[in-house]
């Protein structure tokens, strides 16, 4: 092992021999936190991306996918409850193609794909089928494209052409939903789906749709369409009426001063209704054809026999009738008609409506004012009334009625849940108070912690970095003796040989100066460090104040 690599490894040794049993502890915690935590990141990092194979499986497809899947050894995640697979990025093709080279998902094939299967033996029944099969699987696909929209179902009912038009009768369609967990369709959305489904069959109206969701829910019925039941109807119509008239009471007298109900009444009833009416032309009438007839005998009358009138006798002889007359209008009876029939232009106007259910038969509303509010007293009731009218579309003739009324609020349940949001608010403000605090508090722990890590850690180091005095064994009777320096290399080689000991001479004490009492051999000892020291203070004063000072650093509790 190389000498640096060597002197690193010492000084790391030493230095964790230093530490007292609890550093040893933060130590330890600190190295396996470490540990655990980059061997959390490396299984994190070498952990694949998953990206989805297949998605909205039925559940026989997707059993099938999972075989295939552990057939070939590739790890796989199921979500949206077992309708999605995952797998690694990298074996999303591969495994992609094999399921297609195998016929998977099964279930998805189905539309216009039905037809490249039929044959020329079809007969004329099978090939009906089959068309009204692919344009279901083709509906059902293109509904389950929709957001929410877990799967879709879509039965037609195509009836038989026939030669006699009045008999013919439209097509209808049933499409069954099944939303994902959570979703909700919309009206937009189901509207969206009448209005996709009618259109892809010839002579289908929205109203021919019914679509029913996963919990039995009509959401469009065949008559009405996508509007829904008369019920739901006047909800939706109480609701936003009510709005309304409560921004403009709100708007007017204050909020909370102001209290609206609506209640309506739709009709269930559709059907179609023909109105015919017709209009005489500005200019006079138009004659389209006309025709006269005049008949004429007797009396008056011309030509041969003109005047022989009479009443016929047994033997079919004219019995004459007064005097015979000769010549034209010798008879004194006759018979004369004239009649002229005249065919006028008239203007004819016909009308069919269609009427779905949900007509306004009628509606009420009922208002009512805080009687104890400033912005309420003086306020004509009249003007209201009115006001009210006018915004919810108020129909006279078929019934409505508006009543508005004073009367004295209950305010004690609006006071109780104000004084509980402000003792709320209160509580809040007092929670968010402390926790900055104890945040603070955290934060300054954390700050003087590492601050007296810093300086025991400087400690340390400026510890380790002092020299080591190594004052060898004296001799006794000598009049000079060496000083071994233990230091490092790089200090002791200032124009000294490796392995060399500056040597400091001092003078022995005069036998006068001896002390009279009998010393120890460690008082003699100490003694002679002293002097030691002294005759190096006096050599190198500042070589020997950093020496002082490492003492005193080693005496120093930590």
């Amino acid at each position: 092992m190389p000498a640096g690599m060597q002197n690193v490894l010492g000084r790391l040794g030493a230095y964790v021999k230093g530490f007292t049993a609890a550093q040893r502890t933060i130590a330890i915690i600190g190295v396996a936190a470490l540990v655990l935590g980059g061997i959390a990141l490396a299984s994190w990092l070498g952990k694949p991306s998953y990206a989805p194979l297949f998605t909205g499986l039925a559940a026989a497809d997707a059993s099938s996918v999972t075989d295939q899947l552990t057939t070939d050894g590739v790890p796989f995640q199921l979500t949206d409850g077992g309708a999605t697979i995952l797998v690694p990025q990298s074996k999303v093709y591969t495994e992609r193609l094999k399921a297609a080279s195998n016929g998977l998902p099964s279930s998805n094939e189905g539309g216009y794909s039905l037809l490249d299967t039929m044959g020329v033996t079809s007969s004329e029944f099978q090939q009906d089928v089959t068309y009204k099969r692919a344009i279901e699987g083709e509906l059902a696909k293109t509904i389950s494209a929709m957001d929410g929209v877990q799967t879709a179902s879509v039965q037609l009912a195509i009836p038989k052409k026939s030669v006699f038009v009045s008999e013919e009768k439209d097509p209808t369609a049933s499409v069954f939903i099944a939303t994902k967990n959570g979703a909700q369709l919309g009206t937009d959305q189901v509207q969206a789906i009448v209005h996709l489904t009618s259109a892809a069959v010839e002579g289908m109206q929205p109203t021919d749709v019914s679509v029913v969701d996963q919990k039995g829910q009509t959401l469009s019925a065949v008559g009405t369409g996508a509007t829904g039941s008369g019920t739901d109807q006047a909800a939706d119509y109480d609701a936003a009426t009510s709005k309304k008239v409560q921004d403009l009471l709100d708007t007017t007298l204050g909020a909370g001063n102001a209290s609206v109900v609506v209640a309506a009444t739709m009709s269930d009833n559709s059907g179609t209704r023909t109105t015919e009416s017709y209009t005489t032309p500005t200019t006079g009438p138009v004659a389209l054809n006309e025709s006269s007839t005049k008949e004429q005998y007797g009396a008056g009358a011309s030509g041969a026999g003109a005047g022989a009138t009479g009443v016929l006798g047994p033997d079919n002889i004219a019995v004459p009738n007064g005097t015979a007359s000769t010549g034209a209008g010798a008879g004194d009876g006759g018979y004369q008609n004239q009649s002229a029939t005249k065919n006028n232009a008239v203007d004819k106007t016909t009308e069919t409506t269609q009427i779905p259910a949900g007509a306004m038969d009628r509606q009420t509303i009922s208002v009512a004012l805080n009687a104890k509010a400033k912005s309420v007293q003086g306020v004509n009731l009249q003007s209201i009334n009115d006001l009210v009218a006018n915004a919810a579309g108020v129909d006279a003739t078929r019934g409505d009625q508006v009543k508005v009324a004073m009367m004295d609020f209950d305010t004690s349940a609006a006071d109780d849940a104000a004084k509980a949001l402000q003792a709320q608010q209160q509580a809040d403000q007092q929670e968010a108070l402390w926790s900055a605090i104890r945040t603070a508090g955290i934060v300054v722990g954390i700050v003087l912690a590492l601050i007296v890590l810093m300086v025991f850690l400087a400690r340390r180091s400026r510890r380790q970095q002092r020299e080591q005095v190594d004052i060898g064994e004296l001799d006794a009777f000598g009049d000079s003796f060496p000083l071994p320096l233990a230091v490092e290399p790089a200090d002791v080689r200032t124009g000294l040989e490796a392995g060399d000991a500056p040597t400091v001479a001092i003078q022995a004490l005069p036998l006068d100066d001896a002390p009279t009492e009998i010393l120890t051999t460690d008082e003699i000892t100490a003694e002679r460090r002293r002097q030691d020291i002294a005759a190096l203070a006096e050599r190198d004063p500042k070589r020997t104040a950093e020496l002082l000072r490492g003492l005193l650093d080693d005496r120093a509790s930590v």
